[in-house]
């Protein structure tokens, strides 16, 4: 019988308004649903103020320590002044995986224009797949659907579980 592959996660919500008990925080319960939905197990969820060094610091933090498979962030990645997730995010990357930010854009191109103004950024620290969402439970599903079906092979690949890849 073939094992079954067990993903961890992690969530971080980045809310001015969350944090202070202003706004509820639906963006990150949706992601933790889809998440668990997709049969990961989800080590972690915080709600956090915008802002760089917070987040930089829980992104190393969470990553090096607790060491998930995949972190997703939620909010920061708009044109707004504190939206700084994707900077954030950028400081602590070992290496870029720009085409999941890019598939998300061009799939949410489709249901709207200002798509295009998403900022979120993908990357790699250590063997931790790091993708920032946008802010909006719609928008943060909509963005799961394109990529959820590809990241158990990214997973694999970071694991060096995948196989010879170079034969397929």
């Amino acid at each position: 019988m073939e094992e079954v592959k067990r993903y961890t996660a992690a969530v971080i919500t980045l809310s001015d308004k969350g944090f202070k008990g202003e706004r509820e925080d639906l963006s990150g319960p949706a992601i933790r649903e889809k998440l668990q939905e997709n049969g990961y197990e989800v080590i972690e969820s915080i709600l956090l103020p915008d802002g760089i060094e917070t987040l930089r610091r829980e992104l190393m933090r969470i990553s090096d320590e607790k060491k998930p498979d995949l972190i997703l962030t939620t909010g920061g990645t708009g044109f707004a002044p504190r939206d700084v997730t994707p900077e954030a995010t950028l400081q602590v990357a070992d290496r870029l995986a720009p085409g999941i930010a890019e598939a998300i854009r061009a799939a949410s191109m489709q249901i709207t224009p200002r798509a295009m103004l998403s900022r979120g950024v993908s990357v790699i620290r250590g063997k931790t797949l790091i993708v920032n969402l946008p802010g909006s439970p719609k928008a943060v599903r909509e963005s799961m659907e394109v990529f959820m079906d590809v990241i158990p092979h990214a997973i694999d690949l970071l694991r060096n579980t995948a196989g010879d890849c170079a034969r397929s």
